[in-house]
């Protein structure tokens, strides 16, 4: 299973998530010291109805905590979307 399979993976389960995406943004990183060591930098969308009533914060705690194996050893930078399905439009 790759990096970001196992990114998404994690997310879906712990987050019960209905739409993931992981986006391996690394290669842009290269040479940055955080990457040196062969972390990565991700880019995640995650939407969940267990955002509800949360705020930003909140919600990146949850997603943090959902990937905390893969920290810091192969997440190095994470950007994080964090959205309820009503806050999620399709194709975003």
């Amino acid at each position: 299973m790759s990096r970001t399979e196992r990114i998404e993976s994690l997310l879906r389960t712990a987050l019960d998530a209905e739409h993931v995406v992981v986006e391996d943004d690394s290669a842009r990183h290269a040479g940055h010291a955080g990457a040196a060591g062969g972390a990565g930098h991700f880019n995640v969308t995650v939407v969940s109805a267990r955002f509800h009533g949360q705020n930003r914060v909140a919600r990146h705690r949850a997603v943090y905590v959902a990937l905390e194996s893969m920290m810091p050893s192969e997440i190095h930078a994470l950007s994080t979307r964090a959205l309820t399905p009503e806050e999620w439009a399709p194709g975003d």
